[in-house]
């Protein structure tokens, strides 16, 4: 099977990619030229896309591939003025120009990859910030391409995903600096629940919602959503006594010492559908262990 795979340069999809290469997947990725390709699997093929719709669609016209996996994404947690033109870029323009590749090179499959933010309180949609708000625009576009076509089309939304060799300023990360420097972190009062999945975990339910849309229940997933949710949800305060007793470390945090932020998520999404057959390998505190070990 023939899968393209964007965001390939990002924590999730250089992960993803060597697990499909392992597989036996042949993987394309696409990028832009200033991207990092330094973490990508050297046995994946690499399109460097142009801006230039024409020469992406004769690559797939080309190449005819099964399906993609779409990681690509700008993620700002808060945006100013100046940063909406790049938000609508990368997270709507690029997308709708993929599956408006996909639609006209008839590719049978696309897993997006949505947020847990689309869904603040609960709501069947009620996004957190500018950045989830763009992610469920996308997926409303989506809706026209597969009314338009036999593309089947679903999302696996995501919450905090972590793992060794991440190098995005996430809180395991920020926990293991002052554990090492002795400094203070200063932080909210700790109160939110954290619903965080190891990266092993999450790129097995990419290659598990493969498998079912290679299957002749594929039908069955168009225009679906689904999450990927931990076990063992916590909060912020819970988490740092389990990282503490993984790690063997002691953390000086002070809680408190900063508000919370603008809408807040104080309880995830909770009523996401589970990637069928899909659940955490490891817990929490094994996965902790595992992150540390393997940096």
């Amino acid at each position: 099977m023939k899968i393209l795979v964007s965001g390939a340069s990002g924590f999730i999809g250089q992960n993803l990619v060597k697990l499909l290469l392992d597989s036996g997947y042949e993987i394309h990725t696409i990028l832009r030229k200033e991207s990092d390709i330094s973490r990508i699997d050297t046995r994946a093929n690499l399109f460097i896309y142009d801006d230039n719709i024409n020469s992406f669609l004769e690559y797939f016209q080309n190449e005819k591939f099964d399906g993609v996996v779409h990681l690509a994404s700008l993620f700002l947690a808060a945006h100013t003025k100046d940063d909406i033109a790049n938000l609508i870029d990368s997270n709507i323009k690029f997308g709708t120009q993929l599956l408006e590749v996909c639609k006209q090179s008839n590719v049978r499959w696309f897993i997006n990859t949505g947020t847990f933010w689309q869904n603040f309180e609960n709501s069947d949609y009620n996004p957190v910030n500018l950045y989830a708000a763009t992610k469920e625009a996308f997926e409303t576009i989506a809706k026209y391409y597969t009314e338009t076509s036999n593309l089947i089309f679903t999302t696996i939304k995501l919450n905090d995903t972590f793992g060794p060799n991440d190098t995005r300023n996430k809180i395991f990360n920020l926990w293991s600096k002052i554990a090492k420097s002795g400094e203070t972190l200063e932080m909210s009062a700790g109160e939110q629940l954290i619903d965080i999945c190891y990266i092993e975990d999450v790129i097995s339910a990419y290659t598990l919602l493969i498998e079912h849309l290679s299957s002749q229940n594929a039908a069955d997933f168009k225009n679906k959503s689904f999450a990927l949710s931990s076990d063992e949800r916590m909060s912020l305060k819970e988490l740092s006594k389990l990282f503490e007793d993984a790690v063997n470390v002691e953390l000086v945090i002070k809680w408190g010492a900063r508000p919370y932020r603008e809408r807040e998520v104080m309880v995830p999404w909770e009523n996401g559908q589970i990637v069928p057959n899909w659940k955490p390998r490891y817990t929490l505190k094994e996965a902790i262990i595992k992150t540390i070990e393997d940096k």
